[in-house]
């Protein structure tokens, strides 16, 4: 556990310095809230990788979804611990540079400022570290390896929004690689953050003998509680990609400059972990 701790606390931040140092080097030319914020993606993509490859071992290696395990459903969640207190800086940080008064970085208005701008990823990443953490690493005992595993495979969206926001800041909304990125993240993001609840209610149900709307009459009432509180925000994430994607083959002309007007239906780039 320990050793896992220290990996993810060197491991993160480290992967974030190396990527802002070197795009400082190779794009002398962006500005450090260009490196910062497409540093802070590469991070965030690199751990999608990560969560979604530990995910698949453990759902190939789990064939009794309650009771088999596999050593990833545990030690994977020490690792990300460190990645989620990193990313909640890191989104700070990108603020910090967003509003390009370096002078205030630690000014409470450039806090509340983020706050006020995150407040659905700032309450998920605590919620995850508070909630979802004590329940995958003690209060759920030895069973549901497989269903850990599942969650993990959530993350397979996250390197297409990561991409679309890099391009959104490098203005290349109009190009087809933008578009073609936007219809693999509704894909990913549908199979992996939606319909993944309803898999995991069938695989249940399998195992089991019941039907797919028999599952949630047939297990605890906390666990469809639990499931609800986690699709919830995908849902609402979902919702924003689909007003967004209305617009994706409609975009506005681009400007003289190269530029595309601001998106207005931007968010934050969502993440289960």
């Amino acid at each position: 556990m320990l050793l896992t701790l220290a990996c993810g606390s060197l491991f993160f931040p480290g992967l974030f310095a190396l990527c802002t140092w070197g795009l400082r080097r190779a794009r002398p030319a962006w500005t450090d809230s260009d490196c910062v914020m497409i540093s802070t993606r590469l991070v965030s993509s690199v751990q999608a990788v990560l969560a979604t490859g530990s995910g698949i071992v453990i759902i190939r290696s789990c064939n009794d979804v309650i009771t088999d395990r596999h050593w990833l459903a545990r030690e994977y969640v020490w690792f990300l611990i460190p990645y989620m207190i990193y990313d909640s800086y890191a989104m700070y940080l990108c603020e910090w540079y967003r509003t390009g008064d370096q002078s205030r970085r630690q000014s409470l208005t450039t806090f509340q400022s983020f706050l006020s701008k995150n407040r659905l990823m700032i309450t998920h990443h605590a919620v995850i570290l508070f909630v979802l953490v004590p329940v995958a690493q003690k209060l759920r005992g030895d069973l549901g390896d497989f269903f850990v595993g599942c969650i993990f495979t959530a993350e397979l969206s996250t390197p297409f929004v990561s991409l679309g926001r890099v391009l959104i800041q490098l203005k290349q909304q109009h190009t087809l690689l933008y578009k073609v990125n936007g219809i693999l993240t509704l894909t990913t993001f549908l199979c992996c953050r939606i319909l993944l609840f309803p898999f995991m209610y069938w695989s249940y149900g399998q195992q089991q003998g019941l039907s797919l709307l028999q599952v949630p009459f047939n297990i605890p009432f906390y666990c469809n509680v639990a499931n609800g509180f986690l699709i919830a925000p995908q849902i609402y994430w979902f919702s924003l990609l689909c007003k967004k994607a209305t617009r994706l083959f409609d975009a506005p002309p681009a400007r003289k400059d190269g530029s595309t007007p601001r998106d207005p239906t931007h968010v934050e780039g969502p993440a289960v972990f």
